[in-house]
């Protein structure tokens, strides 16, 4: 028997571009989802668009090939998500995957009593960070310095949450629904309304339900892509959505064919038909077929100015 007998092939990636709504599964970090795709798609270039902590399920937008020149417009979409808090534990994690610290009893609580320890948590709030984040100091995550015992005085950062509501109640379980922008820790919204009541909280279960502009997305399961994958590559390119997807929520630019190969040459063009925006805005440029050909930035004259071009927006050489 040979050395390499036993082995599992070595993969050979391809080059796809396109973005993938995956239904990321509890257990795993973003990072190690995103890698499981990336093999199944076998995509040479893969990038994810916002963290879930392992406990977390649900919508984790990937991006393939060119569509990671995107994957930082999308981290700053805003999102939603399902969570289960349970009342009376406080762990140091703030979710359900960590180590218990504190018990307490929890009071005689009517929904009133919830909705006052809510309201203060929603609209622009200033949120203190897990002390288990992926939030770097020093160049380092907090969780790194956490799990070395390291005494930690966790950011605290400004959030929006546009809605906190209570959904249901079952005994010391609340089921919360929230919608927020971007870097708001849904842990720290728990945490902090169990604080509030007394009696402390942790998550229990997780999920995001949609990021910006997914509002509806259709995910997948990593078995589904699997299954896909056995019936060949179309079948599971078909699973893909164009890169025009993540920039449906930006102001659209269409170009002429000259001025296409202009912008492709990293120069400014003035677009026949001037977007209502301010300066200084984003917007997506397109081509007369509707292809996108990245990201440009408006100035006070009207110009777009390239800024992140896909390369099938090069201008070809003379």
């Amino acid at each position: 028997m040979t050395a390499a007998a036993g082995k599992r092939p070595r993969t050979r990636f391809r080059s796809l571009d396109g973005l993938l709504l995956l239904d990321k599964p509890a257990g795993l970090s973003s990072n190690q989802a995103m890698q499981r795709a990336r093999h199944i798609f076998r995509a040479r270039k893969a990038g994810h668009t916002g963290s879930l902590d392992p406990l977390a399920t649900g919508l984790l937008p990937i991006c393939f090939g060119e569509a990671t020149k995107i994957a930082g417009l999308l981290l700053g979409a805003d999102k939603a998500y399902l969570a289960t808090a349970v009342l009376g534990i406080s762990t140091d994690t703030d979710d359900a995957d960590g180590t218990v610290l504190r018990e307490r009893p929890v009071p005689a609580l009517v929904d009133a009593d919830i909705e006052a320890a809510l309201t203060p948590l929603r609209g622009g709030i200033e949120q203190r960070a897990p002390i288990y984040s992926a939030l770097k100091q020093g160049g380092e995550p907090l969780y790194a310095k956490a799990r070395r015992g390291e005494a930690i005085e966790a950011p605290v950062r400004k959030v929006t949450v546009h809605s906190l509501d209570l959904l249901a109640r079952d005994g010391e379980r609340l089921q919360l629904g929230v919608e927020c922008g971007s870097g708001t820790y849904i842990r720290s919204l728990v945490r902090d309304m169990g604080e509030s009541l007394g009696c402390g909280a942790h998550v229990e279960h997780l999920r995001r339900t949609w990021v910006d502009p997914f509002r509806q997305p259709r995910m997948l399961t990593l078995e589904a892509l699997e299954a896909l994958a056995k019936q060949g590559e179309a079948v599971l390119d078909a699973a893909l959505l164009p890169v025009e997807a993540g920039l449906a929520d930006f102001t659209r630019v269409d170009l002429d064919e000259a001025q296409a190969r202009t912008l492709g040459f990293g120069q400014p063009v003035l677009p026949a038909a001037k977007p209502e925006v301010s300066a200084g805005t984003t917007v997506a440029v397109h081509d007369q077929d509707g292809r996108a050909l990245g990201i440009g930035r408006i100035d006070d004259a009207g110009w777009v100015h390239p800024q992140r071009l896909f390369v099938w927006a090069t201008a070809p050489q003379p």
